[in-house]
């Protein structure tokens, strides 16, 4: 049984050891199963046990299961047709039957440190290149994922990387813009530039007249990018 709050590689721990052991890895929700589902994953595994090869049943919201559903695995733990690991982020004391929890070894998972999910940001920064962070920013994510290393992952770096996937397209959209203005109001524009910074955008135009430089704002950069 693993007990620990969200983020701390619950999930992941259950997978690496199927995959260590070299057994099918069933893997089931609480949250979205019924006894149907149990019924189906002991049928799999039955399958896997006439080939004589072991299961790994692994029921992630072991607490969101009520007691007639949890009772459905018991018979199965107790007979070896599979290796049952439970994953829960409450106390499974007081939450999982006390039939089944008798079955297993609890172990406690703790909130990533600091340290690990700087970790994890080098290990993301080097999938999601030419993306890079400065210091504040890497420190305002880790503050952000409170310890849990999916909501850095998943939320906060990944949204990241569409925001700046965003913007490039944004100042490639504004520069198209700003060399068409001859055609639309300015004139001969000899050379034009764009500058994105902080959620605003400067667009300067020079011309043979002399230069021409126009703040907008976030709204009227994203009209642009989207002309």
């Amino acid at each position: 049984m693993l007990w620990g709050p969200p983020g701390t590689g619950k999930t992941t721990l259950a997978r690496l050891v199927a995959r260590t052991a070299g057994v099918p890895f069933v893997q089931l929700s609480a949250v979205l199963s019924g006894v149907k589902d149990i019924r189906e994953a002991v049928e799999r595994a039955q399958q896997y046990a006439a080939q004589r090869r072991r299961t790994i049943l692994f029921v992630d919201e072991i607490h969101r299961f009520n007691k007639a559903q949890q009772d459905a695995l018991l018979p199965h733990v107790e007979s070896g047709l599979f290796t049952f690991i439970g994953a829960t982020t409450e106390n499974p004391s007081f939450e999982v039957n006390s039939a089944l929890l008798s079955r297993a070894q609890v172990y406690v998972l703790k909130s990533l440190s600091e340290a690990e999910l700087r970790q994890l940001v080098a290990r993301a920064l080097g999938a999601l290149q030419p993306l890079t962070l400065d210091e504040a920013a890497v420190s305002t994510l880790v503050g952000y994922a409170d310890g849990d290393a999916r909501r850095l992952i998943a939320d906060a770096m990944l949204n990241t990387e569409r925001a700046f996937a965003r913007i490039k397209e944004m100042q490639n959209a504004a520069r198209a813009q700003a060399a068409q203005v001859e055609s639309l109001r300015i004139g001969e524009a000899q050379k034009s530039s764009v500058t994105v910074k902080s959620g605003t955008m400067t667009i300067t135009i020079t011309t043979g007249q002399g230069t021409t430089s126009a703040p907008s704002s976030l709204a009227i950069a994203r009209a642009l990018a989207a002309h």
